[in-house]
């Protein structure tokens, strides 16, 4: 009885953890911004040392272009695009104490945040 009870305790935990990331996108760190675009909005997340950013599909299941990019000031931009069902990226930047630039896009539009997070 004990051991069954444990198993189920252990299982829980370890099912929590799969629908969390699913929430952020696989990015690391709190979420600091939301770029609202058509059907899709961009999350830019932030850790102590790295930036991340997804492109999130408000109406799962249609496959659609999604793209997103970000850039640290003086760096280069890292992006993930192409025909997805869900999310585009997530990509990741370590960005300790440098502004980003946001870039996400879908068919019907595109979002850019400016520098942020200085």
């Amino acid at each position: 009885m004990f051991g069954a009870a444990l198993w189920l305790a252990v299982g829980g935990v370890f099912a929590a953890a799969p629908q969390a990331a699913a929430a952020t996108g696989g990015c690391p760190g709190g979420l600091v911004a939301t770029l609202p675009l058509p059907d899709a909005e961009v999350r830019v997340y932030r850790s102590r040392t790295q930036v991340c950013a997804v492109n999130v599909a408000l109406h799962p299941g249609e496959r659609r272009h999604l793209a997103v990019s970000v850039q640290p000031r003086g760096g280069v931009p890292v992006g993930d695009a192409g025909q997805f069902t869900r999310y585009a990226g997530p990509v990741t930047v370590g960005a300790i104490s440098r502004c980003v630039y946001v870039k996400g896009g879908v068919a019907a539009g595109s979002v850019e945040s400016g520098w942020i997070l200085c």
